[in-house]
């Protein structure tokens, strides 16, 4: 078996989520833990920290290992989904799990996989705790994929847990309330194991506290504790994201440079910062400057990418992985604040989403070029312009991503705007 033929194993033998939907979902631990019996427990042999949350995980995963990498150690990262490359899911310092370890583990273990039937998620997450453990990892950082209480990721005993945010997204296996979703995320926070929540909700902090109560877990809210001031837009001088950071109304750090630009980075940040605070009181030697380092190099240090991520300037094209309602408001207000005269806005969404709820929040006056990424659970672009145009929103149909890219960036003048998003996988076939 070769790369190709393990992936191709990989994502046509086990069930998998990003391609099928809620039918790749388990709802319990059954088959993850029978795996880790299977590889002797590799999560118990190296440090972790777990990260939850709709919305933000995925750049606060990647912050904190930055930072923590800086910091000399060697950092394992677990993130989903991928964009271009399966072993994107796995990096220790930046550097994706080798071809040959994929391959070797699928052959190691491919007829034990057939007595347990794992999903492709749980098989993944089996080979990044086994690559971590024999690579001797100081710490991983582990973010989940959906929800908390079941994931496949949770059954490591972290030295602090994270939930970045709580908003309505995968209602159809989480909850169709904050209060739902934000029971199935908690369900990461362990016994007298710290937990940082990044955005303070009058909905999900009951149910974030009631938890931590029965777990004797101490909670820190992080957007109580920070503020940001004196913001700074990224210019032709500086292209970073430039703030001063205060704890309790005193400067923390002064010109925090960013190497995500966005905007809605500023509520992610807050939480790195007190998650950071955390894992220094547990002994880790982390400097202020491996903070600003690791902060400023984040996508260098672990290649993360599609978080409002300029692909061309001519015209500007910029694309982003926001997809859930929550996730498209702050894309729209990183839209406002950027100067452009017409907004192209290329757009294709899975069809297990809450189509409706997001077309509702998209501009009336853009350009639409609607399209559908090539995976199963990609809304069929003609349904999906049909929604649309009920929603007053105008625009042509695209057989491909990239074709409606093209025509988009065909038709945009000097001064307008490209935007590409709506889904992951949208993004993933462009960048």
């Amino acid at each position: 078996m070769n790369y190709k033929q393990a992936l191709e194993y990989l994502y046509s033998q086990l069930p998998m989520f990003h391609r099928v939907g809620a039918a790749a979902y388990k709802a319990d631990l059954n088959n993850t833990i029978a795996l880790c019996n299977l590889l002797n427990h590799p999560y118990q042999s190296f440090k972790s920290i777990h990260i939850a949350g709709t919305n933000g995980k995925g750049s606060v995963s990647h912050f904190i290992a930055s930072i923590l990498q800086e910091s000399g150690l060697k950092v394992g990262l677990y993130t989903s989904p991928h964009l271009k490359d399966f072993r994107e899911r796995i990096k220790i310092n930046g550097k994706m799990i080798p071809e040959t370890y994929v391959v070797n583990f699928i052959n190691k273990y491919q007829n034990e996989f057939e007595r347990i039937q794992p999903s492709f998620f749980e098989t993944t997450v089996g080979m990044a705790f086994q690559y971590f453990k024999e690579e001797k990892v100081d710490i991983a950082v582990i973010e989940t994929g959906l929800g908390g209480r079941l994931d496949s990721t949770n059954i490591i005993s972290p030295l602090l847990s994270v939930i970045t945010n709580i908003g309505y997204d995968h209602t159809n296996l989480l909850g169709n309330t904050i209060e739902e979703i934000a029971y199935e995320k908690s369900g990461i926070i362990k016994n007298s194991t710290p937990v940082v929540i990044g955005e303070s909700n009058l909905m999900s902090k009951p149910v974030f506290i009631k938890k931590a109560t029965e777990c004797n877990a101490p909670i820190y809210f992080a957007d109580a504790e920070y503020q940001i001031r004196n913001i700074q837009q990224p210019s032709n001088e500086n292209n970073k994201l430039t703030i001063d950071v205060y704890k309790f109304n005193s400067l923390a750090y002064q010109n925090l440079r960013m190497g995500l630009t966005a905007l809605y980075q500023l509520k992610n940040i807050k939480t790195v910062l007190k998650s950071i605070e955390i894992i220094k009181s547990l002994k880790f030697q982390i400097t202020n400057e491996s903070i600003y380092n690791g902060i400023e190099n984040v996508i260098n240090n672990t290649g993360l990418y599609g978080r409002w991520q300029i692909l061309s300037h001519h015209p500007l094209t910029i694309c982003d992985t926001g997809h859930n309602e929550d996730g498209i408001n702050e894309v729209l207000r990183q839209i406002d604040i950027t100067q452009h005269n017409t907004l192209h806005f290329v757009i294709g969404i899975v069809n297990d989403k809450n189509v409706e709820s997001v077309l509702k929040l998209l501009p009336k006056d853009a350009i639409y070029y609607f399209c559908k990424a090539d995976i199963p659970r990609g809304m069929d672009v003609n349904d999906l312009a049909i929604m649309a145009s009920k929603n007053k929103l105008q625009g042509k149909t695209y057989s491909s991503v990239k074709k409606a890219m093209m025509d988009a960036q065909k038709n945009a003048q000097k001064n307008d705007l490209v935007f590409i998003g709506g889904s992951t996988y949208v993004v993933a076939e462009i960048i």
